[in-house]
């Protein structure tokens, strides 16, 4: 048995997914469905249970008998947030309850951290001289990561921490405002025809700043990789490594649809201090630890999601539902 927290969300879904695809059908999904949207990323997946996070927390340890691995996806990931409580007790303390229990039943827990951690920081390495957060969503993940650093030495069973970049794909619309760039300019051009970009920052001219984004199939292939190597301990980033920028992105969309323009906006100025401008995974130590797959290069994966989404359109209208 396999438990998923966070299940109903964007990696949580394409998670369950990508087990039921590997012939696993023995999956509790873990989430939290105040907001009731995200059920669409359940309707497809082959679930043993669903349990919500509240009722699963209270019978820790209990929950974990006879269960193989933990994928822990859960969390507040609303960068936006400043409710520092909130945060940690989402991000941290949730996360540190279970890891203790996970240790006590010697079962693997497999996480997500987030290059957030890193800032502004120009290099982007598993390492405590690069961690310099800009967010409290940044921090309350960074800080996980330090208990998880401080008990990792003695642990019984193996913990997995991967910082995800700046992940895409199917699954996010529920989302809204935190989704991926790539989905909400890909909606702004459906839209009115125009993308919005924010001006220069970070000493980059107007949309060359740059990101690492990731496809989330590869985000599912390193969750289900690490779960099967019980050698494999620690903290690791996951990215494609290389950086692309903001006017790359806007370029590929509108060569899709044929159509499109950009417009650069002002930042608020609450944003620009905690904006990361740049990002780029060092996946070294990705490597070192035994992962082998190539990931997915950003022209090759806007081109899946945006044929996934047009497929999902069409198959929606044809049932006569609302598309995802």
């Amino acid at each position: 048995m396999i438990i998923v927290t966070g299940a109903a969300g964007f990696i949580g879904g394409n998670l369950l997914r990508g087990l039921n695809a590997a012939g696993r059908t023995d999956l509790v999904a873990v989430d939290d469905l105040t907001d009731g949207s995200k059920f669409s990323n359940l309707v497809e997946c082959d679930l043993l249970d669903y349990l919500d996070k509240d009722e699963f927390m209270a019978s820790l340890p209990q929950r974990l008998a006879g269960v193989e691995a933990v994928l822990h996806q859960g969390a507040c990931s609303d960068t936006r947030v400043q409710d520092g409580r909130f945060m940690l007790e989402n991000n941290y303390a949730w996360s540190r309850r279970l890891l203790d229990a996970c240790q006590d039943a010697g079962v693997p827990l497999i996480y997500a951290s987030s290059a957030a951690v890193y800032g502004n920081s120009r290099r982007f390495i598993e390492a405590p001289q690069y961690e310099r957060p800009v967010n409290v969503y940044g921090y309350s993940k960074l800080l996980f990561d330090h208990y998880v650093r401080r008990v990792a030495a003695p642990a019984r069973a193996p913990i997995v921490g991967l910082r995800y970049f700046n992940v895409y794909g199917p699954g996010e619309r529920h989302k809204g405002a935190m989704a991926s760039m790539i989905f909400r300019l890909h909606e702004q051009l459906l839209e009115d025809g125009v993308m919005k970009l924010f001006k220069g920052s970070g000493g980059y001219e107007d949309g060359e700043q740059r990101r690492d984004f990731v496809y989330i199939d590869d985000v599912t292939e390193v969750n289900l990789w690490a779960m099967h190597q019980p050698q494999v301990r620690g903290i690791f980033n996951v990215g494609c490594g290389r950086s692309r920028s903001f006017n790359d992105v806007t370029r590929l969309l509108a060569d899709w649809h044929g159509k499109g323009r950009v417009e650069y906006m002002d930042f608020p100025p609450d944003l620009l201090a905690a904006y990361q401008s740049f990002t780029q995974a060092d996946i070294s130590a990705l490597r070192e630890a035994g992962y082998r797959k190539s990931f997915t290069g950003l022209e090759q994966g806007i081109r899946k999601y945006l044929q996934e989404l047009e497929t999902r359109k069409v198959g929606a209208l044809d049932s006569g539902s609302s598309p995802e």
